[in-house]
């Protein structure tokens, strides 16, 4: 999604969300994450967040201080960024590559399902569609954000094709985008 994302050519505009439009991004992220302890650590009340809006109807959630939080697409579910990811590593649920796959995944490939078969390789229980973090074998921090194209299940009955469609990454443009003021 964001391999070749520009944030000079790609955002078209950035503007202060209406507290109404932040109390129902809230609501949702209280709905999909669990990070209810966090949220005024994340998104607080009292301060204003803006929406970064960008081509390919792409949108993306920052702070007053213009740090990146979440991202969203014509779907209405909003993903973190890795940087807050970082931050707060249990908001989604990881898979584990091996330590081959890892070089392709930061280049923006997909994760191939003998990627994540192999030794080395975690495969938790997930279902389809489901959002989660890719860690590399032996790695601290997550690698890349992904969807979940097919569940752990037939991933592991399948072992070919992609199984997690990489959405975002160490060093795409989203990752290297500076902060919004």
């Amino acid at each position: 999604m964001f391999k070749k994302f520009d944030e000079k050519e790609m955002v078209s505009g950035v503007s202060q969300i209406k507290s109404s439009v932040q109390r129902n991004i809230r609501a949702k992220l209280l709905e999909n994450y669990p990070i209810e302890e966090y949220i005024d650590d994340i998104i607080p009340k009292k301060e204003g967040i803006k929406i970064v809006k960008c081509h390919e109807h792409i949108e993306i959630i920052a702070n007053t201080a213009g740090d990146l939080l979440f991202f969203h697409d014509k779907s209405d579910i909003y993903i973190p960024t890795l940087k807050l990811l970082h931050k707060y590593p249990f908001m989604l649920p990881h898979q584990t590559v091996d330590k081959g796959a890892i070089r392709f995944i930061l280049s923006g490939a997909h994760i191939m399902c003998p990627g994540l078969n192999s030794s080395g390789a975690i495969l938790n229980k997930a279902h389809e569609g489901m959002i989660v973090a890719i860690m590399g074998e032996g790695k601290e921090h997550a690698v890349a954000i992904g969807w979940m194209k097919l569940s752990s299940d037939k991933i592991k009955e399948l072992n070919k094709g992609i199984g997690i469609e990489n959405v975002h990454y160490l060093n795409d443009g989203l990752w290297k985008m500076k902060p919004v003021r």
